[in-house]
């Protein structure tokens, strides 16, 4: 990337904020324009790859009248959630590496936060309502089918989407009441609230307090839930007298613990490498590209391989030709 050019501000007429037109986005630190073009490409397939494997999950429950069951439905919102994150980041990301267009508005900049940070809450939800599904179809499968009806499974979407929007809504506000007379550089290739809160030169106790707040009332607490059901799966599943009904009661579970470690990991180390301050490194900006960027790739894949129904429907279609026959 080239050398960053002085950035206009916008400051207000009380003359106690000053905010700048636009941040400028680095991509990733040390990386040379030639290597972040080539980069481009990579970024290109993997954006068509999540694209098409969650609009195939999405299209093959909707058309499928038999997997309009809760798991089959907490994935078309898995899906529909990694579509519209990918689609956030990943077509800027290709601009800033393919032509070097750093520069993104200050507005645009903290709606693109506010959907990153709000689209991980649902998604957090969302596996927590999957992990939900697993323990009652695993500890109480007579009962699977009075519990998660699908009136309850359109509420716990819908409380997903109010609970993400809700928490993560005053973000954009707080950084708004802060000042940018530091250097306008994000070091990331998006924007992320912590990035830009390090670029104020104003006081960041409410910020970093709430941010620390939604944190682990939201992730800290949907993660401790799915571990929580999970030792009662385990406990359930050892329980069995057949060692077969044990592994293919587990089975059932392999897709939504990769979806949960693809997740939760990068998650957990972005955000220990965050609270451990000092300045972005590259290890930083590595772990932000995973958390962001791998989910909406491996998730249709492993659902896709894992799960029998989505994967003899994706192999009859392509013996057909695309149609849905």
């Amino acid at each position: 990337m080239q050398k960053a050019p002085l950035v206009p501000v916008m400051a207000f007429s009380n003359g106690t904020l000053v905010h700048p037109a636009y941040f400028l986005l680095v991509g990733i630190p040390g990386v040379g324009p030639d290597v972040h073009f080539w980069l481009a490409f990579p970024l290109c397939f993997m954006y068509a790859l999540a694209t098409l494997g969650n609009l195939t999950i999405i299209l093959i429950i909707r058309m499928e009248r038999r997997l309009h069951q809760p798991m089959y439905l907490f994935l078309a919102m898995l899906s529909t959630i990694d579509l519209v994150l990918s689609s956030v980041t990943m077509p800027k990301m290709t601009i800033l590496f393919l032509m070097g267009i750093q520069e993104i508005e200050f507005s645009v900049c903290l709606a693109q936060m506010f959907l990153i940070h709000a689209l991980s809450a649902m998604e957090s939800a969302v596996l927590l309502a999957m992990a939900f599904d697993r323990f009652v179809a695993i500890c109480h499968p007579l009962r699977h089918a009075s519990v998660l009806t699908g009136p309850t499974v359109a509420k716990i979407g819908l409380a997903a989407l109010t609970r993400g929007f809700v928490f993560f809504f005053p973000l954009p506000f707080i950084l708004k009441r802060l000042s940018y007379c530091r250097t306008h550089t994000v070091t990331h290739s998006f924007c992320l609230h912590q990035d830009i809160m390090k670029l104020s030169c104003t006081d960041t106790t409410v910020n970093v307090v709430y941010g620390l707040f939604i944190i682990l009332s939201v992730m800290g607490v949907d993660s401790l839930f799915i571990g929580f059901s999970y030792i009662l799966i385990l406990r359930a599943v050892l329980e069995l007298s057949s060692q077969g009904a044990a592994l293919k009661a587990f089975n059932t579970c392999i897709s939504h613990l990769c979806a949960v470690l693809v997740f939760y990991v990068p998650l957990i180390g972005l955000s220990v490498v965050h609270r451990l301050g000092g300045p972005t490194t590259l290890l930083h900006v590595v772990m932000a590209n995973i958390y962001l960027l791998l989910p909406p790739v491996v998730n249709p894949i492993v659902y896709g391989a894992k799960t029998k129904e989505i994967r003899s429907r994706v192999v009859h279609m392509f013996s057909q030709g695309g149609r849905w026959k």
